[in-house]
C-alpha cells in the first residue's frame, strides 16, 4: 500500500490522519507508562485516526481509478 496518489485533498487528509494516529499512539504509551488511565482516550483517538487515514487513502485511490477509467472511456467511446 502506497501513498502514490495525485496531489489533492484525499492524499493530504490521509497523511494528516496518519500523523495524528502516530502521535496519539505515542501519547497513549507515555500516558500508560506514567500510570495514567487517560491513555485509553489516546488509544481511541489513534483508532479513529487510523480509520480516517484508511478511508481517505481508499477514497483517493478510487478517485484516481475513476479518473483513469473516465479518460479511457472518453477516448474509446
Amino acid at each position: 500500500m502506497s501513498l502514490l496518489l495525485p496531489p489533492g485533498p484525499a492524499r493530504r487528509l490521509a497523511l494528516y490522519a496518519l500523523i495524528v494516529c502516530v502521535l496519539a499512539a505515542a501519547a497513549a504509551v507515555v500516558s500508560f507508562v506514567q500510570g495514567n488511565w487517560l491513555g485509553i482516550v489516546w488509544v481511541l483517538l489513534a483508532g479513529l485516526a487510523s480509520n480516517m487515514a484508511w478511508y481517505y487513502l481508499k477514497r483517493g485511490k478510487q478517485a484516481k481509478r475513476d479518473e483513469r477509467d473516465g479518460a479511457r472511456n472518453s477516448v474509446t467511446g
